[in-house]
């Protein structure tokens, strides 16, 4: 499923009339806590109700209106807090009426250290993101477009957006689905043209939406197959994967079905395509089949943990008393201003794979994943505590500014990175992961370590109700299966992984 949280359902089930009748019933937002629906799972918090009163309203009344509005909504890849703002919040506004700052482009620029690239000229020039994602958003190009006049973004040289497999299903903005991958497409789009803004965007979208297991990815595989095959773009962003254990046959199944053609195309040397996927949002475990269920145990998820992709984890980025940016490990499992008074896995995907063993380029890390592939390699902003901003108009009557977070946001700004870095280096770079490795073990300044952090949940389920404690890793120096080998210094990382001198850092 898509990833603004990780998204392996983008089930939006926006709840209006059960948040409706919570309130009307006389809880208190204090008492509010979390609501499980078949296939989504609803994390109703006071701060979700006045992000999105001060959405719809004035940042002078978001304080005094009542929260009626729809919660957060939670999928696999893709969070969304509140409703959308009609008009467009500071993060001063965003930190006053939900208690956590949302970032704009400019801000995570900085924090990944993307001002020397841009003052040399290296913004993506030349470059194609190619983006994959079920049925994409029918308002995509306008909503870029304001999201760039907002931000003083230039527009990205092409922008195309492709078909391959068939065309979508009839729009329906009723459809939460259908709405759900509208919000992925949204981040994905937006986000990875904020890091690398003059790069070319190819949006390919399948008409099939993945969910847990198999479903949907024969489409994606036969999409991106058709895109590897013409050579379309140097970088494939994928924002949505499936934990392992819901594919019945296992890696078995997985081959049977062909769906690993694509990432073995794409590594191929006549192509030299780099494949990123998100690894997820729960944590150290994932959903299970049911999309409701978590796992009560480690898992991961494909094809974040597929060695010839590179998994995208999750940080926070945070502002010292330097006002400098630094990272640590995203886990809002325990925040109540994200999930309320229950925990919920809200955190960086990341564990160890019972489908591949270690690959070649982990075996400097095997005293920490053993003899099993780790994810993931590489982790960007994807906190709740610290959420993006998208513009958005697909829904029809919900229109304008939306918090968005999850390792959905992550994945589509390490593309951006990547993009930079195949402009340095003047080609594709193809599977990165091995250069990332030893970029670690060098200690190559490109390579920033997240030190503090985990990413171990709790929550309830069952009948009788039950809570479990999935113990997940430590972040620290090097690598740990919370934010793999850590998160980037973009000013020396894209000259890192072209292989090419690192110019003076002014």
């Amino acid at each position: 499923m898509p990833g603004i949280w990780e998204s392996r359902c983008p089930c939006l089930i926006a709840g209006d009339s059960l948040v409706r009748s919570l309130v009307d019933g006389g809880f208190l937002p204090g008492d509010w806590g979390k609501i499980v629906q078949k296939g989504t799972s609803l994390a109703i918090t006071a701060a979700a109700g006045l992000l999105a009163a001060a959405f719809m309203g004035t940042a002078s009344t978001a304080t005094m209106a009542a929260p009626r509005a729809p919660a957060r909504v939670v999928r696999p890849g893709l969070i969304e807090l509140g409703a959308a703002a009609t008009s467009f919040p500071t993060t001063a506004q965003c930190v006053k009426t939900m208690g956590v700052p949302c970032y704009w482009p400019s801000q995570l620029q900085g924090a990944y250290n993307l001002g020397p690239l841009f003052k040399r000229g290296i913004e993506g020039q030349g470059q194609t993101i190619i983006i994959v994602d079920s049925f994409g958003s029918p308002t995509i190009r306008h909503d870029l477009s304001v999201f760039d006049k907002q931000f003083t973004l230039p527009a990205p040289p092409s922008f195309k957006i492709i078909n391959p497999v068939g065309p979508n299903p009839r729009w329906n903005a009723s459809n939460n689905t259908m709405t759900g991958w509208g919000a992925e497409t949204t981040l994905d789009v937006e986000w990875a043209h904020a890091i690398a803004p003059k790069a070319n965007i190819l949006l390919v979208e399948t008409p099939v939406a993945e969910t847990e297991g198999v479903t949907g990815f024969p489409q994606i595989v036969a999409a991106e197959d058709y895109v590897i095959r013409h050579h379309m773009g140097g970088v494939i962003s994928q924002s949505f994967g499936a934990t392992e254990e819901t594919f019945p046959g296992g890696l078995a199944e997985i081959k049977k079905l062909r769906l690993r053609n694509a990432i073995i195309a794409a590594d191929e040397p006549k192509n030299n395509i780099t494949v990123l996927a998100a690894s997820g949002d729960a944590g150290a475990t994932d959903l299970q089949a049911n999309q409701t269920d978590y796992y009560t145990r480690p898992v991961t998820s494909w094809p974040a943990s597929d060695p010839d992709v590179t998994g995208v984890g999750g940080t926070e980025i945070k502002q010292g008393g330097d006002h400098a940016y630094y990272s640590v490990a995203w886990n809002d499992t325990f925040n109540p201003k994200i999930v309320g008074s229950t925990p919920t896995p809200t955190a960086s995907g990341g564990g160890l794979s019972v489908f591949f063993p270690r690959p070649s380029f982990q075996d400097g890390v095997a005293s920490v994943v053993g003899g099993a592939r780790g994810v993931p390699d590489i982790a960007m902003s994807a906190a709740c505590s610290g959420t993006v901003l998208v513009y958005e108009s697909f829904r029809g009557g919900t229109t304008g500014w939306s918090p968005i977070c999850g390792t959905s946001e992550a994945t589509p700004q390490f593309a951006g990175i990547v993009a930079l870095a195949d402009q340095v280096a003047g080609h594709s770079l193809g599977d990165i992961n091995p250069t990332l490795y030893q970029l670690s073990a060098d200690k190559a300044p490109g390579i920033v370590d997240v030190t503090s952090g985990d990413n171990s949940v709790q929550f309830t389920q069952g009948t009788p109700a039950r809570t479990y404690h999935i113990m997940g890793w430590n972040a620290g120096p090097g690598y740990s299966p919370v934010d793999g080998v850590g998160t980037v210094n973009a000013a020396y990382l894209v000259y890192e992984l072209a292989r090419k001198p690192v110019p003076r850092v002014k």
